[in-house]
């Protein structure tokens, strides 16, 4: 998903706010109660006996429909508080959430779920496969508004037609009985289920859903139930009826407004901090107390500069290659970056499952860069249209990221970048834009097809290859898994020699976590986990 929203642990100590992104982990637990919120933003505690409170720092949330999830801040929320028949572990192992099992026939097209009888909802009603039936065809339902549902739910037979407006039901989806759910897709694809572990396929309450207001108080399946929704926090209530374990804590409290994370976290007044440039030195320090309590937790994400391959002059390829290669990403992290990221060698993450990259496809020469100008149309940078970057944000301040890439566009190609603010990157086809996204589920389709098939509602570059094409629909029906990560190769390669974004680095979470928080399983994208935390004094 994008990373347009940083998550929640990770949004406001670190220096840039671009992104989403992929480009994704944050929970910990207390024996805390809260009481109130003082004008300076401090929670005042008291101690508990009944699992305590976990207290966090976070941010607003998009939205909480699942239906709608389109970035990081909201995802951190919603898989708590929803769930689906499926679900992500803390290794990104798909998983039985509401489905306890289930069965795939042998064409590999048709996986039929069986519910878990102790399956309820928040309020203790129970879940039926008709719930499911309902909340699938609800999220492909043009009136909701999913800009996602056609890229998660698209496989399955029919959905195209729901989301278009032409069909009252998804034929695909059939109801057997009370808990038997059966979902029939167009071909097999190895990914289908790990698809579903995406919001767009977790349960609502038909019973409460699309009423006016009903966010305020959803009526979910996951592990905590949302108590409180302000300017200030939200909290997170457990949820007595989760199927998969009771949560330990009590409550989940992100603070949503107080000063400054890092010195909430050394004041004691946060249980768990993402660390950002500005500490990364003395929390790497051996000899700093909080260095035993540092956790370092690579991502599986990107951040990228991408184009919009119709509008001049980045439909000219040599344009976008050049721009590429002006880019100095080794420079950026070591400096920028404190070496807190990876610089990008490629699309595709390091780390991903079955996935291998034997040398960088990415690389820095400012003279080839500027060779690539003059044999472009435009035949020099004096005859380049006005270029203008995208990112997020509404501050009016350049985050130090962005001045350093300025920089190196206007030192290595001679050329000067003007820079816009937006709460919405997309909103106007912007020219050139700066980005995220981080991995739903581990596999390359889900950077690779997602983001740049022809057809795909996700390829903002609107970048087309029959030939990238054509590899990307093989790799979906390949069974072979050497064959279908070969496929993948190829793609990536071709993708990054024709250029629709400049890769830039990969993300590492640099979280703290105070030594009396237990259970706290970091990840490499996100999942519900925060019902395995608890505190030991």
């Amino acid at each position: 998903m994008s990373r347009n929203h940083w998550p929640v642990l990770v949004l406001v100590p670190l220096l840039l706010c671009l992104v989403l992104a992929l480009c994704l982990g944050c929970a910990a637990a207390g024996w805390f109660l809260y009481r109130s919120v003082s004008r300076s933003g401090v929670v005042p505690i008291v101690p508990s006996t009944d699992g305590g409170t976990l207290r966090l720092f976070g941010s607003e949330p998009l939205t909480l429909d699942p239906a709608l999830v389109v970035d990081a801040t909201s995802a951190e929320y919603v898989v708590e508080i929803f769930g689906g028949l499926v679900t992500l572990d803390e290794r990104l192992d798909v998983v039985p959430d509401l489905a306890e099992r289930w069965e795939v026939s042998e064409d590999g097209r048709t996986y039929t779920f069986f519910l878990r009888e102790g399956a309820r909802f928040h309020d203790g009603h129970p879940v039926t496969a008709a719930d499911f039936k309902y909340s699938l065809e609800r999220a492909c339902d043009p009136r909701t508004g999913s800009t996602v549902a056609g890229v998660y739910l698209g496989d399955i037979v029919g959905a195209k037609e729901k989301l278009e407006g032409k069909a009252n039901e998804i034929r695909g989806i059939q109801v057997v009985d009370e808990r038997t759910l059966r979902i029939t897709i167009d071909a097999p694809k190895a990914y289908f289920l790990a698809k579903l572990t995406y919001s767009t396929a977790f349960v609502v309450d038909q019973r409460t859903a699309d009423r006016p207001g009903w966010l305020t108080q959803p009526n979910g399946t996951g592990p905590f139930k949302l108590q409180e929704y302000s300017g200030q926090r939200i909290v997170l209530q457990r949820n007595e009826y989760y199927h998969r374990g009771k949560p330990k804590l009590a409550k989940v409290v992100f603070i949503l407004s107080g000063g400054s994370p890092m010195s909430m976290y050394e004041n004691g007044e946060l249980d768990i901090v993402g660390v950002g440039p500005a500490d990364i030195e003395r929390v790497r320090d051996p000899s700093n107390p909080l260095h035993a309590e540092l956790s370092v937790v690579p991502q599986l994400d990107i951040q990228y500069l991408a184009f919009d391959v119709r509008q001049a002059p980045f439909q000219d390829v040599r344009v976008r290659q050049a721009f590429s290669l002006a880019i100095d990403r080794q420079k950026i992290c070591d400096v920028v970056w404190k070496g807190m990221r990876m610089p990008a060698q490629g699309i595709v993450p390091p780390g991903m499952p079955g996935y291998t990259r034997e040398t960088s496809l990415v690389s820095y020469d400012p003279e080839r860069a500027r060779q690539l100008i003059a044999e472009s149309e435009y035949g020099g940078v004096d005859r380049l249209p006005p270029i203008t970057l995208s990112i997020s944000g509404r501050d009016g301040q350049l985050p130090p990221v962005i001045e350093a890439i300025v920089a190196m566009y206007r030192d290595n190609l001679g050329i000067e970048i003007a820079v816009e603010q937006t709460e919405d990157v997309l909103a106007g086809e912007p020219q050139f834009f700066s980005l995220g996204w981080i991995a739903d589920y581990p596999d390359p389709e889900d950077f690779l097809d997602i983001l740049f098939h022809s057809q795909s509602g996700l390829n903002h570059t609107h970048y087309a290859n029959p030939q990238v094409d054509r590899l990307l629909e093989e790799a979906r029906v390949e069974s072979n898994t050497q064959r279908r990560m070969q496929l993948y190769k190829q793609a990536e390669e071709m993708l990054v020699a024709e250029a629709p974004w400049v890769p830039l680095w990969h993300s590492v979470d640099y979280i703290l976590t105070k030594p009396y928080v237990k259970g706290a399983a970091y990840a490499a994208a996100i999942y519900p986990w925060l019902s395995t935390v608890y505190i030991e004094r």
